[in-house]
């Protein structure tokens, strides 16, 4: 597969999947269109400068100190001071393609042109990403207000040679890093320290990654429902699409037409009445309650894209095309208002698929609910445990999900000697998102590795095309219990397979119907 063109800052379009693109590895550059704006931008900066009329950030300080005025010859300090008094994060670093996705919406922002930075500034962000010189960016230190203040101060750190980078996974003093990629250390001019660190980039990358993330778990959740479907020997008319239609939500009615193609050609679903007269919510609500997912996803990835193509910093020009001249405004487009909320909804969202999971992992193993198949699904109950204990683990993740849902976006601690009263507490929100994202995957894989072992005892040559595809690939990965033995490698045997995308892939060959989170779609 050809590598793709570097992404155009300042004139394509940034999506979920081009960003996931730059972190895993694609290049950015900045466009000549977008490079002009920047130049027209800077011009306007330059004049109030040259001017008598404040502008905060540019001859003024900062947050509660905006009201000291900055003489011109300490223009550059002030830029400087407030990267290294702003670099005060702490905790893990982020991972590295999470920082590429930071770096790449914040060059993003920088090249609309609003901000009023010299194209040098966004050029050595693209150098940066192209030598994969990583900034170290710890997680916590904003609260979404002010923009992501504390981890893009981290960034502009690197940037001006000071702090911590990574070279090819090695961590190395900023200055150090620089060099060896034959880079020199940014020298800051007016309002660009604080155009460095305006925006909610931090928030955006993380919950923008974890939402490209939780569309393949949600391919994933369905994969899994309908192999558990067929072997919980489920009632196939629960998903008519006469039915669904008369209450037509769009996440249900896709979720619908997904579990249908998954399920075409099976022999183990049946009829009201043949085996029960209805199934229990956890198989009869899946295209509900995966339709609420699918929904909420579709609502938060539209906001995030929203905000991945604005211009957040403060402040900023407008009137670039005015006859009367181009004006500096102040304003509060920094604030992470709309993305900590949309980044809260994402792990709710994925809360719904990790309940019904765990509900549909329970009712595979335990007798009385499967339908006559044998206690924890082991030939042996009694010497053997089967797959007792996959559940206990999927209740815990599940447990710790509900835990990582309370929304973060409620809180706000006023800051800046209360300046800045009304914070959005966005990182909190989208780390949190990334975290669900993980233990998400981890539940899917156990329902995943259940359901296949119960299709091995109901007849794996009845699943449908589709599913029994998928089962084969889930066997090629982890051989059928016969008897006790540990059952985390092959929970992260198939967790892998969720990761990458082969399981719904395997599936998907034999669908009509797009699954959805495949990397080509």
């Amino acid at each position: 597969m050809p590598e793709a063109d570097p992404f155009a800052l300042g004139r394509d379009r940034m999506d979920c999947a081009a960003l996931a693109a730059v972190g895993a590895g694609r290049g950015v550059r900045l466009s000549a269109d977008a490079a002009r704006q920047m130049e027209a931008s800077r011009a306007a900066v330059e004049r109030a400068l040259a001017g008598e009329a404040p502008v905060y950030g540019v001859s003024t300080g900062f947050g509660h100190l905006a009201n000291r005025r900055i003489e011109p010859d300490q223009v550059s300090a002030l830029q400087l001071n407030l990267v290294r008094s702003h670099a005060a994060g702490v905790g893990p670093a982020l991972p590295a393609p999470s920082v590429r996705a930071l770096l790449a919406l914040r060059a993003h922002a920088l090249a609309l042109g609003r901000s009023g930075v010299r194209p040098a500034v966004v050029e050595r962000i693209a150098a940066l990403l192209a030598h994969d010189v990583l900034p170290v960016v710890p997680e916590w230190g904003s609260v979404g207000a002010s923009g992501d203040l504390a981890p893009l101060s981290h960034v502009a750190l690197c940037l001006v040679g000071e702090g911590e980078a990574t070279v090819g996974g090695r961590r190395l003093p900023a200055a150090e890093a620089l060099r060896a990629a034959g880079m020199a250390p940014l020298d800051l001019t007016a309002k660009e320290g604080l155009a460095l660190t305006n925006g909610s980039q931090l928030t955006t990358a993380v919950a923008a990654l974890a939402a490209r993330r939780a569309d393949l778990l949600g391919a994933a959740a369905d994969l899994a429902a309908a192999l558990s479907f067929q072997a919980l020997r489920g009632i196939a008319s629960d998903f008519d699409d006469r039915l669904l239609r008369l209450r037509p939500h769009p996440g249900a009615l896709r979720t619908g037409a997904r579990l249908r193609a998954l399920l075409a050609g099976s022999a183990l679903t049946t009829r009201a009445g043949d085996v029960r007269v209805q199934d229990a919510y956890s198989l009869r609500a899946v295209p509900q309650v995966h339709g609420a997912f699918r929904d909420t996803w579709s609502f938060v990835v539209g906001v995030l894209e929203v905000e991945m193509n604005s211009a957040t910093d403060n402040p900023l020009v407008v009137g670039l095309d005015d006859p009367d001249g181009a004006a500096i405004l102040s304003g509060a487009n920094f604030h992470g208002a709309p993305v900590a909320v949309a980044a809260d909804l994402l792990p709710i969202a994925m809360a719904q698929l990790a309940v019904i999971s765990e509900r549909r992992t329970e009712r595979l193993v335990n007798p009385a609910l499967s339908g006559g198949l044998p206690a924890f699904l082991t030939p042996e109950p009694g010497l053997n445990s089967g797959l007792m204990v996959g559940q206990y683990t999927a209740a815990a993740l599940t447990s710790a999900i509900k835990g990582l849902s309370h929304p973060a976006s409620v809180d706000s601690i006023p800051t800046s000697a209360g300046q800045e009263d009304v914070v959005s507490m966005g990182p909190a929100a989208a780390l949190k998102a990334a975290a669900v994202a993980d233990r998400l995957a981890d539940v899917l894989a156990i329902e995943l590795v259940t359901a296949a072992q119960a299709a091995d005892l109901v007849g794996r040559d009845r699943l449908s095309p589709a599913t029994a595809a998928a089962h084969a690939r889930i066997r090629r990965l982890v051989a059928p219990l016969a008897g006790d033995r540990p059952l985390a490698p092959d929970i992260e045997a198939v967790r892998a397979a969720i990761e990458d995308a082969s399981l719904v892939a395997a599936a998907q060959a034999h669908c009509d119907v797009a699954l959805g989170g495949l990397a080509t779609d």
